[in-house]
């Protein structure tokens, strides 16, 4: 049987004003003009998200199961149709059980894989990382994790200036594992070996690194200069002024810059008292941040509001809609199978009315109701 959903179709080649997309079972079947459709609302390939640590007064950084279920179903209730479960640093006990917990989410797709940010980070960039859980690079570890997710493990953060961060880089990216640069004090230089050795995703670019300076411009030059290197942006006027953000969206442009949430449990949820990694979290006027040191913990984000504050900050809706599925569904190795409204990909699509809030959501041919 085939559906079709009609309005204003955003593409990869940009917007279909009367548009129409076909869909049969899971697939897209096509995507055209539909001259009859008048002012409709936009379509969107459903988002995707690579970084969240949990949402709806649910976390993903405890390893739990039901936990895990919870959050990916109010992150879907928003628009995000596949999301990777980001931990924070950890021991490694808990690294290991959350990777058992978590397959076979993923192999049902709840998850579309597991991102772990840390525990291979800097001191002195960890935000509101666990600095008692900051530790060297570990390929024995990262081996073993790899083989117990069974393909479950997606990506991993780590601060290429700590030692044996680039045989990690080249472990992980030889079993097919994305290597992230974050949370870092490295040297521009340093950040261009990671690169060189296969590092292709910067997290959250900016927060948690070194500044850019005139005689040491650092990770974020090297990042945003890379042409392999998707930079993740967090776009809630928190983490970057809506100019910084506007101006890492040009210079990376669409295809290279991905929208994230580092969203945690209080997204969706009331302000008060959290918590991220084992540390206490205070959320005031949606804003969460570390109790003992106010630094920023995460976010309340959720895709859809990433998507409207970026259009707010001047990034047109057609690029908006790159950076919040295509680009992020390539960097962790699914631009194949989903992230764009094309003939062939799986029919994943957010229906949002005129000031791009969420009407309906789509996974996989089946409406979300």
């Amino acid at each position: 049987m085939t559906v079709r959903v009609t309005g204003k179709v955003v593409t990869p080649n940009g917007v279909i004003r009367q548009g129409c997309v076909e869909i049969n079972g899971e697939r897209i079947t096509a995507v055209a003009e539909y001259p009859s459709v008048r002012d409709g609302h936009w379509v969107l390939p459903g988002f995707v998200d690579m970084h969240t640590h949990g949402g709806g007064g649910h976390t993903f950084t405890t390893g739990e199961a039901d936990e895990a279920r919870e959050a990916a179903a109010f992150h879907l209730r928003h628009g995000t149709t596949t999301l990777l479960a980001s931990l924070v640093s950890s021991p490694f006990e808990l690294m290991r059980s959350a990777t058992t917990a978590y397959r076979p989410l993923f192999a049902e797709g709840v998850l579309a894989g597991v991102h772990f940010e840390g525990p291979y980070l800097s001191a002195a960039r960890c935000g509101a990382q666990n600095p008692d859980y900051l530790r060297d690079p570990s390929t024995e570890e990262l081996a073993e994790l790899i083989e117990l997710g069974g393909g479950a493990v997606r990506m991993v953060t780590l601060a290429p200036e700590r030692d044996g961060a680039l045989e990690a880089v080249k472990l992980l990216t030889g079993h097919g594992v994305v290597a992230a640069v974050g949370h870092t004090d490295a040297t521009y230089d340093q950040t261009r070996a990671a690169v060189a050795a296969g590092a292709s995703v910067a997290t959250h670019l900016f927060n948690g690194m070194r500044p850019v300076h005139h005689r040491e411009p650092g990770p974020v030059v090297a990042l945003l200069d890379a042409p392999n290197v998707v930079c993740e942006l967090v776009a809630d006027g928190v983490h970057l002024h809506d100019g910084m953000l506007a101006f890492a969206a040009a210079t990376a442009g669409p295809e290279r810059a991905a929208l994230i949430t580092d969203a945690m449990a209080a997204a969706g949820m009331p302000d008060g008292e959290y918590e991220l990694g084992g540390q206490s979290v205070t959320v005031a006027d949606g804003v969460a941040r570390l109790a003992r040191d106010g630094a920023i913990a995460g976010s309340t984000l959720t895709m859809d509001a990433a998507l409207r504050h970026a259009v707010a900050a001047g990034i047109q809706i057609a690029d908006a809609a790159r950076m919040v599925a295509t680009t992020p569904a390539r960097a962790i190795g699914l631009g194949d199978r989903l992230g764009a409204l094309q003939t062939g990909l799986r029919a994943d699509l957010v229906v949002l009315d005129d000031d791009l809030n969420v009407v309906r959501v789509m996974r996989a041919g089946a409406w979300l109701d």
